[in-house]
């Protein structure tokens, strides 16, 4: 969960084993939790106590949790009743939620679903969603470029439409979907991630929309997937590019419909989820060439957002490199560090295929490398030296004289436009890091500060496969 729970539980459950154990997870997420073994005994601390949400067990001897549900609605009818359930007793269940349970949870109970359900329910009686907040920015910089970026975000905040996030990898797609739920009516609620491309396709499915006892070998107990996880909260889903197609028709019906069913189920569940998703890839060129849905990308494309890279607003550099160094230099013990004005010019002479993800990868090397505090232009260039797709490039003098003239054919021609000599320099990265890892993508996806599923995705836009 994103935050930590406040608030007192009444948990009432004649095994003493599952109080026990109940009872530390709650406390240890923040809760403060009251003991009853049956209805009456509830009841009583109910009557001396202020409560905010009573976990019950169904099946108890004496007044059971249907009976205790109906004693709260009449003498506390604003304090909400989980009730905990095993398998056989479901339907009981569910007509205790006509009879105006809260929710229930079966057991054996998943730890983040019943906080999750305590989540929602503490929403509940400790009052509706706080109204949209403008959050502090998470971003670090001064550009133009990223000003306009939080504008946009801060205004997709206050909504609730759902969001995509576009840029190269390392750009900050992640913290943008996290910019957003904070500054939302939402913020209250979970924040859940899912990184599409670090899962095989066998494994999506469930940890999206979750399963059934019994759906797959090895599926023991029900487990809700990470839609019903961020219920009244926000889902993000980062690389959805990578999402297979048959995956792509399920996650549509959810974004439609706003319900899904778990794998093994046979019964719809209504969800509350905004949708933020992100990628680094071309979906237009992914719709046309029958990879990716285009009523998907319609339904995600609702509020695009663009993430400049790094190479685009290089003023940047500087607030960003003094922020890590900080970073960094408490991290290791070490004392501040000072860049001198020759170590930024070379800083700000690189393309950071990488963004700034790489940049804060670098200069978390040179805090560590460096035997002095002052980082000079001649430390970096050294250390750029050592990294494959960096090279001490030195920064344009002030004194050279400017001459704008016109690109002549031949020129164009010859591929001097911005983006063949981006694409050029990112091959000759990629290049560089297998030479130097020595053919093993992992190693060099985790030199250039990227996924594996990133690295591949960029081998096979430059044929290097």
């Amino acid at each position: 969960m994103s935050e930590p729970l406040k608030g007192n539980v009444l948990l009432v459950d004649d095994d003493l084993a599952v109080a026990k154990v109940l009872g530390a997870l709650l406390a240890q997420a923040g809760l403060t939790v009251h003991a009853a073994r049956d209805g009456k005994e509830a009841l009583a601390v109910l009557a001396r106590r202020p409560v905010d949400v009573v976990v019950s067990d169904v099946r108890m001897p004496g007044m059971d949790g249907m009976q205790l549900l109906a004693e709260v609605a009449k003498g506390w009818p604003d304090v909400p009743v989980i009730l905990l359930t095993a398998h056989g007793t479901v339907p009981l269940a569910v007509e205790a939620m006509k009879a105006g349970a809260a929710d229930f949870v079966l057991k054996p109970f998943d730890r983040e679903e019943i906080l999750f359900t305590i989540r929602k329910a503490l929403l509940r009686t400790q009052g509706d969603a706080p109204e949209p907040l403008r959050a502090p920015s998470p971003f670090i910089g001064r550009s133009k470029a990223m000003a306009d970026v939080q504008a946009m975000l801060a205004k997709a905040a206050t909504g609730t439409a759902t969001v995509l996030l576009r840029g190269e990898s390392g750009t900050g797609k992640e913290l943008a979907a996290k910019a957003v739920h904070d500054g939302s009516p939402r913020r209250a609620g979970p924040f859940v991630k899912l990184h599409c491309a670090a899962l095989p396709d066998t494994l999506l499915e469930s940890e999206l929309f979750g399963y059934e006892k019994g759906a797959f070998t090895g599926a023991a107990t029900r487990k809700p997937g990470r839609v019903e996880l961020a219920h009244g909260g926000t889902l993000f889903l980062d690389e959805v590019g990578d999402i297979p197609p048959s995956m792509q028709v399920k996650l549509l019906r959810v974004i439609q419909e706003r319900e899904l069913e778990r794998l093994g189920g046979t019964q719809p569940v209504k969800v509350d989820v905004r949708f933020v998703a992100a990628t680094h890839q071309p979906l237009e060129e992914l719709v046309k060439a029958g990879r990716f849905r285009e009523d998907l990308f319609y339904r995600l494309n609702v509020v695009p957002v663009e993430l400049p890279p790094l190479r685009a607003r290089p003023e940047d550099i500087e607030p960003l490199a003094r922020h890590f160094l900080d970073v960094h230099a408490k991290a290791n013990g070490r004392p501040p560090f000072t860049l001198t004005d020759d170590a930024l010019a070379v800083l700000q002479a690189q393309p950071w295929p990488g963004n700034v993800r790489q940049l804060q990868n670098f200069l978390e090397r040179l805090v560590v490398l460096s035997d002095g505090q002052v980082l000079t232009g001649d430390e970096v260039k050294r250390e750029l030296a050592r990294q494959p797709g960096l090279s001490p490039a030195p920064a344009p003098l002030a004194s050279a004289p400017t001459t704008l003239e016109a690109p002549s054919a031949a020129g164009a021609d010859a591929g001097l436009t911005l983006e063949s000599q981006r694409k050029g320099m990112e091959k000759q990265a990629l290049v560089d890091a297998l030479k130097r890892a020595n053919d093993n993508r992992t190693l060099a996806a985790r030199l250039l500060g990227i996924s594996r599923r990133t690295l591949y995705n960029k081998l096979e836009e430059h044929g290097l496969l």
